[in-house]
């Protein structure tokens, strides 16, 4: 048994004390014999942190603290659970950081890492420290350049030009997400955007498939939703448009669109400025303006490009196509709108019916006819704006009075006999970039040999170490700091000899967190990423919880992994997570916390004061732990005292009654064991901490003595939620294991749920005139009884003849009077 202290409340010495004893005894660390063959295995894990030099902040212990009441909860269910944790280390945060203040980043993250786990430690998490990782270690980021290589093999990685968002500031690319109205997020410089040469992996193979399985997730409603959307399945059709004019007989203008229903209102085509064709496509006279918009757009970021409230501009090359439905010529023109990365990278632009080319047909003055009209509108009436839904068919020739569903379908089967037209599903998840340039990242392990061209390193001489380079600031060139350390890219083509170069871009960070839960099991192997033994037992993971911010990049990227590497042969299973739960968000003082404002909280002065279970306790109380809470300041003074109430109410343990428990308080009791168990595994954590606060009322009433069979079941309620105190007055209640080897979740009787006395409403004509106690289960007869001894009641029966009873058990009594 533990040392057991004073009997003064003491949470600091209370819980450096257990945490202690965790470390001592092992108590949630597994052995390899247990990590292999577990009884009952439950992999409970939360989003691994980026170690900034900050350290940990409410929002972090927020979602720590509940992921970790749920791994909990399940052990004290029996449940063997993995509760493992780790550092996303790699990235342009903590580049950027270092290159702030003066700090070489492979100095800067160990020291970041030992405050995260300082901290960490501190809030009392059920972290096997024995099988932690880190993705700037070489022996992790050997696997992520294995995995690289996996697919490089597969045919699911490949180089090619692209147009990216270019941040001249960070110097870097960046994702989509990371531009903030035109401007960096990090940085807020404009953006620009370049044409670079780049890795990719394929997503856009899987889209379907990680569309469909969505179905099949037990997830939060907003992250599949959010995936759903991410992914972007449309149903339309590719049209073909013959271009016009010399040397162009044989180039078509493909389209993509959803509404092969307005062709017949196709009165102009747009191509994006990118598009290969529009050299081809433009006229002499105007070369010059086509290339000084080119030009104008290329210096734009893509994000931009994409907003419907933009301002419409745009140049006409002189070139025409012929619509294939009506036969008509009609002008081709580029506009900054259109996105070489969405569809074909040209549209058909239907001005009556698309409210992006109304705006852009009215700014220069290009026919806007209307092909679908509403079923009781005129097909002739001038439109003042585009009308965008659906109706019947109007000025389409033989298709007119058909509805657009159908109709659309018709025309699409009339142009595919003429091969200008076929059905196609189309979806708006794009390959993956995963080229960084800059330092502080896992090197791509590829050389580029001017013979054999892109040659995987051999996986035997993994990992390709990222060099110590002092200077390590990225420029403007678009090259990574790495292609200037020659004696580092300088190599030999593992396949002829010849002299070759390494790559020299770093791989994303979202590389490295798209699998590291595949790691954490695996963590002593030194000959594979993931033992299959161990992966088969613990994957796929049982619960994952962390914010839902990482639904479309993290989460998504990590799912393709996982698919991939199930086709490749690598694993089991083709999904990674069988159960997400996405926490909600903390604000303070109703509003939301940032550095700018300074107003972030750094737990750890509020540890130091009131202790980790106090501070567990108040996150969890604050609100639906799905929809997250107001932080105040004076809030925690509540979960305070509630840990001193039920510290003195089991201690001094001599002083506990050992008779049953007092009706009253057994019933409470029962129905406190009801609610918590019903609600835990839904992480109603809120409602649960509610109900052990007003059963320790009920137990603590005026003048009673605490009984032990009324006190030992909350003590193990309350441990997912405060694990040292609940260890300590489980070793003072005599237990010589850990509450969470030892105990079990108690039991309860739903015969013991029901309330002795209940109360009945009694009606006179359907209006409530009298409520009374009355024992649980009462007759009729006898509730007929007590109701007439009621003055309120009786007065309405003096002179009255009762009709008809309507007795409804323990809950209604309706007389009805004449």
């Amino acid at each position: 048994m533990a040392e057991q202290a004073s009997d003064r409340y003491d949470a600091g010495q209370l819980e450096e004390k257990w945490q202690r004893e965790w470390d001592e005894r092992g108590t949630n660390t597994f052995s390899e014999e247990r990590m292999r063959s577990p009884s009952d295995p439950y992999y409970n894990l939360m989003m691994f942190p980026y170690p900034s030099a900050e350290g940990l902040h409410v929002g972090n212990i927020y979602a720590f603290t509940g992921a970790d009441v749920h791994g909990r909860y399940q052990r004290l269910r029996g449940r063997e659970v993995f509760e493992p944790m780790g550092f996303d280390a790699f990235g342009i945060h903590s580049e950027n950081f270092a290159l702030k203040v003066g700090v070489h980043p492979m100095d800067l993250i160990p020291a970041n890492v030992a405050n995260f786990t300082r901290q960490l430690r501190r809030m009392g998490g059920m972290f096997d420290w024995n099988r932690t990782v880190d993705t700037t270690t070489p022996d992790y980021y050997r696997w992520t350049q294995w995995l690289f290589l996996q697919l490089f093999k597969g045919g699911l990685a490949e180089r090619k030009e692209a147009p990216v968002n270019w941040c001249p500031s960070c110097m870097t690319v960046l994702a989509n997400e990371q531009v903030i109205a035109g401007l960096c997020e990090r940085c807020d410089t404009p953006v620009e955007q370049r044409h670079i040469a780049q890795w990719f992996f394929k997503i856009s193979d899987y889209a379907q498939r990680l569309l469909s399985n969505l179905e099949g997730l037990d997830w939060s409603a907003t992250t599949r939703k959010a995936q759903e959307n991410w992914i972007g399945r449309s149903e339309g059709a590719l049209l073909r448009f013959p271009v016009l004019g010399e040397g162009s007989d044989e180039s078509q203008l493909e389209v993509y669109t959803t509404r092969p229903d307005t062709v017949f209102g196709a009165t102009y085509m747009v191509l994006a400025p990118e598009h290969p064709l529009v050299p081809e496509v433009t006229s002499p006279e105007q070369r010059e303006a086509v290339e000084e918009y080119r030009a104008q757009a290329s210096r734009m970021d893509l994000v931009a490009r994409r907003k419907v409230e933009q301002s419409k501009t745009g140049v006409f090359t002189g070139g025409h196509c012929r619509n294939p439905a009506t036969g008509e010529r009609i002008p081709i023109w580029i506009a900054d709108y259109v996105l070489m990365d969405y569809g074909t990278g040209a549209i058909m632009a239907v001005p009556g019916h698309d409210e992006r080319d109304f705006d852009f047909a009215t700014a220069f003055g290009l026919p806007i006819p209307r092909v679908v009209a509403a079923e009781d509108a005129d097909a002739d009436t001038l439109l003042t704006e585009a009308f965008t839904g659906s109706g019947r068919l109007v000025n389409s020739g033989r298709f007119d009075g058909m509805d657009t569903e159908s109709g659309g379908r018709a025309i699409v089967d009339w142009l595919a006999e003429r091969a200008l037209a076929e059905p196609r599903i189309n979806f708006r998840l794009h390959d993956w970039c995963i080229s960084r340039q800059r330092y502080w990242g896992p090197p791509i392990p590829i050389v580029h040999c001017d013979a054999c061209g892109p040659v995987p390193v051999p996986e035997e001489e993994l990992p390709v170490v990222l060099p110590r380079v002092d200077d390590f600031k990225p420029d403007d060139s678009g090259v990574s700091p790495l292609a200037r350390v020659e004696d580092w890219y300088r190599t030999s083509c593992p396949e002829c000899g010849a002299e070759a170069r390494r790559e020299t871009d770093v791989s994303d960070t979202f590389l490295d967190s798209g699998w590291y839960f595949l790691r954490y099991p695996s963590a002593h192997s030194d000959d594979a990423p993931f033992d299959p033994d161990l992966t088969r037992t613990w994957l796929p993971v049982d619960c994952y919880i962390g914010g839902n911010e990482h639904a479309v990049l993290h989460l998504l990227y990590s799912r393709f992994l996982t698919m991939a590497l199930h086709d490749l042969g690598h694993l089991d299973f083709e999904e990674p997570f069988t159960k997400f739960r996405a926490h909600g968000l903390i604000v303070r003082e109703g509003a939301k916390m940032s550095k700018s404002r300074g107003n972030v909280v750094i737990p750890d002065a509020i540890i130091e004061r009131h202790g980790a279970d106090s501070f567990r306790l108040y996150l969890m109380f604050l609100g639906p732990f799905e929809e997250g809470g107001d932080y105040r300041d004076q809030g925690i003074q509540g979960p305070v005292g509630f840990l001193k109430r039920l510290w003195s109410s089991v201690v001094p343990v001599e002083g506990l009654r050992e008779s049953d428990p007092d009706p009253e308080v057994e019933r409470k009791l029962h129905q406190t064991i009801e609610q918590v168990g019903r609600q835990l595994p839904g992480l109603q954590y809120n409602t649960s901490i509610a109900a052990m606060m007003e059963y320790l009322n009920v137990v603590r009433a005026e003048g009673r003595t605490p009984a032990r069979s009324e006190v030992e079941p909350l003590v193990v309620l309350i441990a997912p939620f405060c694990p040292h105190i609940a260890e300590e007055l489980w070793a003072r209640l005599g237990h010589e294991e850990s509450i969470f080897e030892g105990a079990n979740w108690p039991d309860f009787d739903p015969a013991k749920l029901q309330e002795e006395v209940v109360t009945l409403a009694v009606q006179v004509n359907g209006k409530v005139r009298a409520t009374l106690e009355v024992p649980l289960g009462i007759t009729e007869e006898a509730a007929m009884q007590r109701a007439k001894e009621e003055p309120n009641v009786a007065r309405y029966l003096d002179e009255a003849q009762v009709r008809r009873v309507i007795f409804v058990p323990d809950r209604l009594l309706n007389l009805v009077v004449a």
